[in-house]
């Protein structure tokens, strides 16, 4: 199962649990190159749409950011955004296209990257766990650029964040909380689909102990 594959079967449950049921539109905001959810949504008996500039091809993508999207839907049941809107160019705008895009009722299901909560223990526990270096990811990037810049690890990153423009969880939410009525967030294991021989219960048990912070949130909004 490729880290991809991981990802997305521990975070379908949590977003099916918080979808209507089917038949119903639901849109996936940032579904990447493998088309995050949408397969699992058609399968499910949703009509589904992925956008995404670098979606899959065919007739349930669109190859665009979302907020750029001219036929962007006005009755979706509901928007799935699974680790993207911290990188999205401007959050206000997608916030708002969100909310033009859903039916009265509709849902945002959100899982985010709280990269302010990726610390310095949190770092060393995953750069503890990492498989082969010809098998790099992320991390592996993160590992390495760390030790290139001769700088700690919590200034490295803010510099890094800030270069990319990578928006905060607690600025996200508190967008979303303008728009949509949101339930109480909930932390969750985020790098374990990225760790050789790790586990989300080992994240989970890791976090419990308070040996790292958990770099996740989820929440689930709704449009009156």
């Amino acid at each position: 199962m490729t880290q991809g594959e991981r990802w997305l079967a521990a975070t379908w449950p949590v977003v099916r649990a918080a979808l209507p049921d089917p038949p119903a539109l639901v849109v996936e905001l940032g579904c990447g190159t493998v088309g995050g959810h949408v397969p699992m949504l058609l399968a499910d008996g949703y009509e589904a749409l992925g956008v995404d500039p670098e979606a899959p091809e065919g007739t349930e993508y669109r190859r665009i950011e979302f907020e750029r999207l001219e036929e962007r839907p006005t009755e979706a049941a509901a928007i799935v955004a699974s680790a993207s809107l911290h990188h999205v160019e401007d959050p206000r705008d997608v916030a708002d296209a969100m909310g033009r895009a859903l039916a009265p009722g509709g849902r945002v299901i959100v899982v985010e990257w709280d990269w302010e909560a990726f610390d310095r223990p949190t770092a060393d526990w995953c750069f503890n766990r990492l498989g082969p270096d010809d098998d790099g990811g992320w991390l592996h990037r993160h590992r390495d650029a760390w030790a290139a810049s001769g700088t700690s690890w919590d200034e490295y990153l803010r510099s890094w964040a800030h270069e990319h423009r990578i928006h905060p969880a607690r600025e996200l939410l508190a967008l979303l909380a303008e728009r949509f009525r949101l339930d109480p967030p909930v932390r969750r294991p985020y790098f374990f689909a990225d760790l050789d021989g790790t586990t989300e219960e080992d994240e989970a048990r890791a976090i419990d102990a308070g040996e790292i912070r958990a770099g996740r949130i989820d929440v689930v909004g709704t449009i009156s």
